[in-house]
């Protein structure tokens, strides 16, 4: 007993002595709408690159500053699938086109918020089967609308199914062009968080033979450098189920041999007839989604990933079989990051590989040809046209292989083949 009253005095008076301490206040959070979306160098660097006619170039910059709309596409057997997208359409789409949003209370007005839109569903009509679509869902139509909210949970319960897979609308491109076939050997070098795999064993599984659909010939071998990052496509891959997947954890540029025994008794390694090579980049093509790239751009950014992409695209070339297909791809608008690398790939190969036109892979698609000509800039912003023009304090930064091709070999090269 006198035990348990000292011990309880002794409480007391500590809680007596102990001074209070005060909280820290937090800092305030910047909500993504108080964001600039505007950046003068970024802006001065495109136009004079001419990645879009100039007649086009105000409607190009007001796009980038809008929000990406959700985009999603339906998955599995296409039966299914498009019975999915008959039922979204009888009970989402055509009830919420013709929805009359709520009225906004003098409070939210006198708060600054804008009216609910109505919802504007978009098949985008290259994808295969009308099963990729585009909605102008908001978080702000989703808290304020209870039908939109319904739409919303709909969407996620489909996508934890595996019935639907939220991807963004230009990222399904790259896949779609590799033209996969259910017996092909598929590389992704830089496979995380896994978007573009999931399509890629969509598509080894696209057979009509029922067996040929469940248990495909080929394979798909999914890699990512990054270790964390592999979990997440693990998985994004486990939902698919299928027995035709690997993932490995290897640097893209260093992508080590995979041997395998063939039908005579030799042992040899794997090439691939497949590889996507969505490389890492600076992602200045993703300012409509990633705010803060706004705000970090400057024009040196593609330059300092040259190297590293080319790497990789070069690894990537030397694991591919002779008649197979590499796609090359980023999320940049930068020619350095994507032009250049191609063209110097291009030249290495002397004739070996060449660039393919897939524009009719795609129709209904709205592109624009890749740059056959081009400039670099310094951080400064100083135009540097040759390759005898580059500043002294630059020449650790560039070289000449980021120059664009001679007009000699230009028209040899065809880099109006590459698509923005």
């Amino acid at each position: 007993m006198g035990r348990k009253w000292k011990k309880q005095h002794k409480m007391k008076e500590g809680a007596e002595n102990r001074v209070q301490r005060p909280k820290k206040e937090r800092p305030p959070t910047t909500n993504y709408e108080e964001l600039i979306r505007e950046n003068k160098d970024f802006e001065t660097y495109y136009k004079a690159q001419k990645i879009v006619p100039e007649e086009e170039w105000d409607a190009f910059i007001v796009c980038m500053k809008e929000n990406l709309p959700a985009a999603f596409r339906l998955t599995g057997n296409k039966n299914m699938a498009r019975s999915l997208l008959h039922v979204m359409k009888k009970t989402f789409f055509e009830p919420l086109s013709q929805l009359v949003p709520p009225e906004l209370t003098q409070e939210e007005l006198d708060a600054g918020e804008e009216p609910v839109k109505p919802l504007k569903p978009v098949c985008l009509p290259w994808y295969p089967d009308n099963l990729a679509w585009q909605l102008n869902l908001t978080r702000r139509n989703i808290r304020r609308c209870e039908a939109y909210w319904q739409l919303h949970q709909f969407l996620i319960s489909e996508t934890e199914t595996g019935n639907i897979s939220r991807q963004e609308a230009v990222s399904m491109i790259p896949p779609l062009v590799l033209d996969v076939q259910p017996h092909h050997k598929i590389l992704d070098m830089c496979a995380a968080p896994g978007s573009k795999t999931a399509q890629l064993i969509e598509f080894l599984h696209s057979s009509e033979d029922e067996l040929s659909a469940a248990i495909p010939q080929g394979i798909v071998v999914a890699n990512d450098a990054d270790n964390r990052r592999c979990y997440m496509l693990t998985h994004q891959a486990k939902r698919l189920q299928s027995p035709a997947i690997i993932i490995t954890n290897h640097d893209a540029a260093f992508m080590p041999n995979i041997h395998h025994t063939r039908k005579d008794g030799s042992v040899g390694p794997i090439k691939f007839d497949r590889i996507l090579c969505d490389v890492p980049c600076s992602g200045d093509g993703t300012m409509r989604k990633n705010f803060d790239v706004w705000t970090k751009w400057n024009p040196v950014n593609g330059a300092n990933l040259h190297g590293l992409q080319l790497r990789i695209a070069r690894r990537g070339l030397e694991m591919l079989t002779v008649g197979g297909r590499l796609v090359y791809s980023t999320c940049s608008l930068n020619p350095l990051e994507n032009e250049a690398i191609i063209q110097r790939l291009l030249v290495e190969a002397d004739g070996s590989v060449q660039l393919v036109n897939v524009s009719d892979q795609l129709p209904g698609l709205k592109f624009v040809p890749g740059l056959e000509d081009w400039i670099l800039m310094n951080r400064e912003m100083e135009m540097i046209k040759s390759v005898e023009e580059i500043p002294v304090k630059n020449t650790n930064l560039f070289n000449k292989h980021l120059f664009p091709p001679s007009p000699e070999i230009r028209e040899k090269l065809k880099l109006g083949r590459c698509s923005a």
